[in-house]
């Protein structure tokens, strides 16, 4: 019996990707941020003062909180990742009918369409 490769699904790898490219799109917009922020360090005194510190702040919170919410899915996703894979190894035949019948509804699905 020899084993066949099962093909990746092409709109998880795109989600994948969009997501990729979303947090570095993320990255490149606190980096122009703190760039702009740099640039007016000489205006300390009035409107552009109090926004620039305000932007400051608040750039710093954002930072903070996508650092933690990115380690925090991070961890989510392999503890997921590692109960899927023991369910499977503990249940292969069941794990194999949940699939078969995941792969009839989609099926069923995209041919009404």
């Amino acid at each position: 019996m020899t084993a066949r490769k099962i093909p990746v699904n092409v709109e998880r790898h795109e989600d994948a990707i969009d997501a990729d490219q979303l947090v570095g799109d993320f990255k490149a917009l606190m980096a122009d941020a703190e760039a702009l922020i740099k640039a007016t360090a000489g205006q300390e005194d009035g409107v552009i003062g109090s926004i620039r510190s305000k932007a400051l702040e608040t750039l710093s919170s954002a930072k903070e909180n996508f650092s933690n919410a990115q380690g925090s899915l991070t961890d989510k996703a392999k503890v997921v990742a590692e109960s899927a894979d023991e369910f499977v190894h503990r249940n292969p035949w069941e794990a194999v009918g949940v699939a078969a019948g995941l792969g009839l509804l989609i099926g069923l699905f995209i041919r009404r369409r």
